[in-house]
């Protein structure tokens, strides 16, 4: 198929090592109902044969950018903003794929009136349980709703705006937030009036890897702790009942890590994070839940 003169949407993929993953993830993109695409692979200088990879689909749409993004992915997905002449841009990470009709439906919910639609996904992985992810309602899709309950979106699920990236400097790029660059994103585009929009198709499929690690929980609730921090930094002086309301959220990235840390087996943690919870905001249920889940574990595990 001829190239057209301008894309619709441009999807950005940033990419390292993972060149056969990758090859299922364009497959996914070049088979799209919606042709009038454009793909910028942001390849972090792979030793692998990523490149050779992406060579093999022969199309013009695919373009390969050369990018050393000093182990911070969101400087990647802004070379691919800066790069992408679509009206709209979408994210896959390079080991997701896409149902064919994805790009097409996200599309024409746009064309309705959102800036920015999420659908639902499938999660998947060798030797991890599948399930169905359903993102949204769409009262989730507010400021108020994503800084006070936490992150509802999915990057490789996310189609946006290119105008609205840029009128926020896209990702921010600061080591501290990596891993949750992508909540802070979410969290400005609401703040400054995004219209956000929920799709309850599953148009994707997200690829969980076993071999999560402990510290990677770890960093990821510090870098979610700082971006609530730089959230709450631009909002007026707290009162009491705003100061009970963050309490709460705290508690909830508390519960979380808690909950990763048990998923992964390391109990230890867990209990120290589910502990922290109960006592910054004692009235939250899960986290009692949890914990007696994880002395339950420890009982029974006793020499």
């Amino acid at each position: 198929m001829s190239e057209p003169t301008e894309p619709i949407v441009s999807v950005v993929i940033p990419t390292y090592n993972h060149a056969e993953f990758l090859r299922e993830a364009l497959a996914s993109v070049v088979n799209q109902t919606e042709q009038h695409w454009e793909a910028l692979v942001i390849n972090n200088f792979s030793d692998d044969h990523t490149e050779s990879v992406i060579a093999s689909f022969s199309d013009t749409r695919i373009k390969l950018v050369n990018f050393r993004n000093q182990g911070v992915i969101a400087a990647s997905r802004n070379v691919g903003i800066r790069e992408a002449r679509g009206d709209f841009v979408a994210f896959l990470d390079s080991d997701d794929r896409w149902a064919p009709e994805k790009l097409r439906t996200c599309i024409q919910h746009l064309q309705s009136g959102p800036d920015l639609v999420c659908h639902s996904e499938r999660w998947f992985g060798d030797g991890i349980a599948e399930k169905i992810v359903y993102y949204g309602p769409q009262s989730r899709g507010t400021f108020d709703s994503l800084l006070y309950q936490g992150n509802a979106l999915s990057t490789s699920a996310v189609v946006v705006r290119r105008e609205h990236l840029l009128s926020c400097s896209a990702f921010s790029e600061d080591p501290e937030i990596v891993t949750a660059e992508d909540y802070d994103l979410w969290l400005r585009l609401a703040q400054r009036g995004t219209r956000i929009s929920f799709i309850d198709e599953v148009l994707g499929e997200f690829r969980l890897h076993a071999n999560s690690q402990s510290r990677g929980i770890e960093r990821n609730f510090s870098a979610e702790v700082a971006v609530l921090g730089r959230c709450y930094a631009s909002l007026p002086a707290p009162d009491s009942a705003e100061q009970s309301r963050r309490a709460r959220r705290l508690a909830i990235a508390h519960y979380t890590a808690g909950r990763n840390f048990q998923k992964v087996g390391a109990h230890t943690p867990a209990a120290k994070h589910l502990l922290r919870a109960i006592r910054i905001y004692p009235w939250l249920p899960k986290p009692w839940i949890a914990l007696a889940l994880n002395l339950t574990h420890n009982l029974k595990h006793q020499p």
